[in-house]
């Protein structure tokens, strides 16, 4: 019988899921491991990598027994990722040398403020696409090398080798014998020009990271190597890599200028169709490459949200007020409103288009008769009015259409933050069947490199949307709670904490 599945792995910032996908691009088995999160310090997010392989292979193996299928059945493995997340690792022993710096750590803000100082951000932003931020990889690659004791020194001899998730599992899968990754990976480094689609060597110089510790760099459907023996059944290839929200583009089809997906897990990240050709954003989103394809790059304009899901996380953990996430949804609409409560869940700072990472979390308008639900409806809220402030810099950019927004992740199964996100966008918002279009991303990259599937219309054609919400909210009253919001977040910027 010929290969009609495909594996997918979605590593992401909160746990590491296995998905068995057949040829119509429905899961057919799952596993799925919660992944402990490190906080060293204030603003410091850290993974352990070892968790990360260990969690990986077993949830991989897990979904490969719970399927029942013969491996033979199996064309490829496909792996997205959590991005920006850095590992750095002995060559010869493959171990990491320091617990890996997570996206949402904030550790080299100081780092990102003095190279602005010094007029460094318009070349970045000219090569990269992006702003100076400690959200993205370089800085925290520079951190670890002047902080491990002989690590510079050793980068330097080519001893060490730098990536993020992706490559690090790459590495492992292939028992050390490919050091590799994609171009939307690779572009989250700061280290990437995505016009010449290759490492830059001046900023090399600038952020202080030897190239001799950089993976080689590909399009995101090909053979980048294949298991080595004795990790899953029989050895199979490594047909697809990508960003989590590059690979959430794809799959949700938009391969179309003008379509724009949103993805709610952790954070929350809106990307943009933009075509062939790169554009610069004059209101601080993220120009990024959204897939290459036999050559050929596809870019996409981004905004980042950096704490949605993990305020509701935050509510269950930190405060205690729900014992699970699925809460949320009944306590919304058991409401009227948020009774004057608004969250800005900036934890770690405000991602686009503020990009302001002295920013700090804050609840406005508690009384005494403030519940758990005002609260939970206020975190829900917060999403929806990011995803808000990421719309009105793409249309001042003048590049979104008018159109649905697509829909996906975990958060979206609320259909309560389905219609507010439809009420507050004033536009159609669409959930597909499958929520976990991320892992999907991933199988279609691996089933188009393995001929699962022969092409992008193709994999359009699996792309549907289950549920539409379209807008029903008093114009006046999306208003006065638009404008709460912009308040809230005008009080919570380092600016307002830092005047005396």
């Amino acid at each position: 019988m010929e290969p009609d599945h495909v594996l997918a792995i979605d590593q992401g910032t909160t746990s590491t899921r296995a998905i068995l996908f057949d040829r119509e691009g429905r899961p057919v088995a799952a596993a799925q491991r919660e992944l402990r999160q490190h906080y060293p310090k204030a603003g410091w997010v850290e993974h352990d990598a070892e968790d990360i392989w260990s969690d990986t292979l077993a949830v991989a193996r897990e979904t490969l027994a719970a399927s029942g299928l013969a491996i033979r059945r199996v064309a490829g493995v496909g792996i997205t990722n959590q991005r920006e997340t850095v590992v750095v690792w002995d060559r010869a022993t493959g171990e990491p040398i320091h617990r890996a710096i997570v996206w949402q750590d904030r550790r080299t803000a100081g780092d990102c403020g003095r190279l602005k100082a010094d007029g460094a951000e318009a070349l970045v932003r000219e090569r990269t696409g992006l702003l100076l931020d400690p959200y993205f990889s370089a800085t925290k690659i520079a951190w670890i090398l002047d902080t491990v004791p002989g690590a510079r020194q050793r980068a330097e001899r080519g001893e060490l080798a730098f990536g993020t998730i992706d490559s690090f599992l790459l590495w492992r899968f292939t028992g050390g014998a490919v050091h590799a990754t994609d171009v939307t990976n690779a572009s989250r480094t700061s280290l990437f020009d995505i016009r010449s689609e290759c490492w830059d060597l001046e900023l090399c110089r600038l952020f202080r990271v030897p190239d001799a510790i950089l993976p080689d760099i590909h399009g995101n459907s090909r053979i980048f190597g294949t298991t080595a023996a004795g990790l899953l059944e029989a050895p199979l290839p490594i047909a697809g890599m990508a960003g989590d929200q590059q690979a959430a583009l794809f799959g949700q089809g938009c391969f179309e200028p003008g379509m724009v997906k949103a993805t709610y897990g952790t954070g929350g990240f809106m990307l943009l169709n933009i075509g062939t050709t790169p554009v610069q954003s004059h209101h601080r989103l993220l120009a990024t490459p959204a897939y290459r394809i036999a050559g050929r790059t596809t870019y996409a304009l981004e905004g980042s949200i950096f704490v949605a899901g993990a305020a509701i996380k935050w509510l269950r953990d930190g405060l205690g007020v729900i014992a699970d996430a699925a809460e949320t949804e009944a306590l919304a609409a058991g409401v009227p409103d948020s009774h004057g409560v608004t969250m800005v869940p900036a934890f770690v700072g405000l991602g686009a288009p503020h990009w302001d990472p002295g920013a700090r979390g804050a609840l406005f308008g508690l009384t005494f008769d403030s519940t758990p639900a005002h609260l939970a409806r206020a975190a829900l809220e917060a999403a929806a009015f990011q995803t808000l402030d990421l719309v009105e810099a793409m249309r001042a950019d003048g590049t979104i259409r008018s159109g649905p927004v697509r829909i996906d992740g975990g958060m979206v199964a609320n259909s309560w933050l389905c219609q507010f996100l439809a009420d507050i966008l004033e536009a159609p918002v669409e959930r597909p069947p499958m929520l976990e279009t991320t892992a999907l991303g991933a199988a279609f990259h691996a089933g188009l490199a393995t001929g699962l599937w022969p092409d992008l219309a193709a994999l359009a054609r699996l792309s549907k949307s289950k549920d539409v919400f379209t807008p029903r909210m008093d114009r006046k009253v999306r208003e006065r709670m638009v404008a709460g919001w912009k308040d809230a977040v005008a009080r919570t910027t380092a600016e307002h904490f830092a005047a005396p």
